[in-house]
């Protein structure tokens, strides 16, 4: 959903509505709009700076005030109080693929999923739609940024296990140990060279046929049933 405008968005701040990001347009100002930009900062929602031709395209309008929010399909679980199997996504861009990791994270046994807030698909509609209900019992965790969060993690005892095709082994010689973190790349880039930096190892999954990888939203299903039936053993 958006929000166009200062009051409707001041009410949705207000009221601690998830908001996915607010919107200012570059040059506008004023008590009201330094208010907005306060709350959300406070909130931890992000706020971008863009041209005001970018608002009017998303608020199908030029009467937003030079303030548009778009509106989450649910709210953020904190970092530190995600527990489990943590899913680690670094930058997946289309909701659908985001969306099916989620679904899949929850079926497999996930604690919860941690997304970086730039670059990469946020919890909109079509991810709650593509999640088929999951987004109501797995916490999604947004971060500032995926490295440092994976230092977060590893502090709390986590070994952290990249999945990429230039991975050093099978993804099935892999032994897991506990507490895990699963960390997937972005469609077409896999893992960045810094997040790979941070993995206590990286598998890959073999392909027999020509093609080098699979859909992330696939490699996580795959990936992620292999440790459920590890853990279950």
């Amino acid at each position: 959903m958006i929000l166009a405008g200062l009051h409707p968005v001041l009410e949705a701040l207000r009221a601690g509505r998830p908001l996915e990001r607010v919107l200012v347009a570059k040059g506008a100002g004023g008590p009201r709009v330094q208010e907005v930009v306060d709350l959300a900062r406070r909130q931890g929602t992000p706020v971008r700076f863009e041209a005001r031709a970018s608002l009017d395209r998303l608020a199908l309008s030029a009467a937003h005030q030079g303030v548009v929010a778009l509106g989450a399909a649910r709210k953020y679980t904190e970092l530190e109080d995600a527990a489990g199997l943590l899913v680690v996504l670094d930058g997946v861009e289309d909701p659908h693929n985001l969306g099916a990791i989620v679904r899949t994270a929850h079926a497999a046994g996930a604690g919860a999923v941690v997304i970086p807030e730039r670059r990469a698909a946020g919890l909109t509609d079509v991810v709650a739609k593509a999640a088929a209900g999951a987004l109501e019992h797995l916490p999604v965790v947004r971060v500032g940024n995926v490295n440092r969060a994976l230092e977060q993690i590893k502090e709390r005892g986590y070994w952290i296990y990249g999945v990429d095709e230039r991975g050093e082994l099978d993804y099935h010689q892999c032994g897991y140990n506990s507490p895990a973190a699963l960390v997937f790349g972005g469609e077409g880039k896999g893992l960045h060279e810094q997040v790979r930096k941070h993995c206590d190892a990286v598998v890959r999954i073999p392909m027999a046929g020509r093609i080098s990888s699979l859909n992330v939203s696939v490699a996580a299903g795959v990936v992620l049933f292999d440790w459920k039936r590890r853990s279950c053993v």
